[in-house]
């Protein structure tokens, strides 16, 4: 996980055969260092042509998710446990690195209160088994927080730390995103401050999820702040260009956020490289 790389929702949210093949050539031909995968339906993606699909490209690759309603953590830790395992079992089969995302819930998983302990007590027993199964097949396992309109359990960095620091995985990292970080975090630069050593990954996504540089993000305290915690791990471009309607709803997105994917690409990669460059980072 490191270098640049960009989220398969760039041209596909669907990791069949032409989702993967068209996908994986897109970020290709832009100069990708990896791919995230959005690993939706792991018991449904055939991991033999998809790892073969990155091998040919060379292209090495990470796995991300949301859990479905029937897997919420927070209310049934056992049913999160066989999807988790499911969809590491076809990470590994893919020849990925890493298993990251809202693994701890649903994206768009709120209950109207904030999180109880008992919620916060299934999470940590699930996350604790999957990343002890990760583990076994040698894989990295990330937690990202989401903002508080696509889930009420885990919200910032801090969240996300105390959550790790209570597993104490050696193999659990913490998985941020600007979009989510602009709207909870006392500014992005706290955000990273308070992930530290346990940051391995970032989603670059702009406020509106669109271009990014074309928004409100502060994109000169994030990298400074980047630089300033020697930060050495994935940095992924994120835009929900193509989206299924059940994951629209939950990402509540409801107009296109930029015209194009060769938009966000075309004029957010080379902004987000340039910051990159000016504060060290490649």
């Amino acid at each position: 996980m490191n270098g640049f790389g960009v989220h398969t929702s760039m041209w596909t949210m669907s990791w069949d055969a032409d989702g993967a093949a068209r996908a994986i050539a897109a970020a290709t031909a832009c100069g990708m260092d990896f791919i995230e995968i959005a690993l939706l339906d792991p018991a449904s993606t055939d991991p033999t042509l998809g790892r073969q699909l990155l091998e040919n490209a060379s292209l090495p690759a990470v796995c991300s998710l949301g859990l479905p309603k029937a897997n919420w953590a927070s209310r049934d830790p056992e049913a999160a446990i066989e999807f988790l395992s499911t969809a590491i079992e076809t990470c590994a089969a893919l020849g990925a690195t890493a298993l990251t995302g809202v693994t701890y819930g649903g994206i768009g998983e709120r209950s109207g209160t904030p999180p109880t302990n008992s919620e916060l007590d299934n999470v940590a027993r699930a996350l604790e088994t999957a990343a002890k199964i990760a583990g076994q097949h040698g894989l990295l396992f990330g937690i990202e927080p989401v903002n508080r309109y696509e889930t009420h359990l885990i919200n910032t960095a801090k969240q996300g730390v105390d959550m790790i620091e209570r597993i104490g995985a050696d193999n659990m990292f913490l998985h941020l995103d600007t979009y989510h970080m602009n709207i909870e975090e006392k500014g992005a630069g706290n955000g990273i401050l308070a992930a530290r050593e346990h940051l391995r990954y970032i989603h670059l996504s702009e406020s509106d999820r669109g271009t990014p540089g074309a928004g409100t993000c502060d994109w000169n305290e994030i990298f400074a702040t980047l630089a300033a915690v020697s930060f050495e791990g994935g940095l992924a471009m994120e835009s929900f260009i193509n989206m299924p309607p059940e994951i629209a709803h939950g990402l509540s997105v409801w107009r296109p956020v930029a015209d194009s994917a060769e938009e966000v690409i075309g004029q957010g990669l080379p902004f987000l490289k340039g910051k990159a460059r000016q504060y060290g980072l490649i």
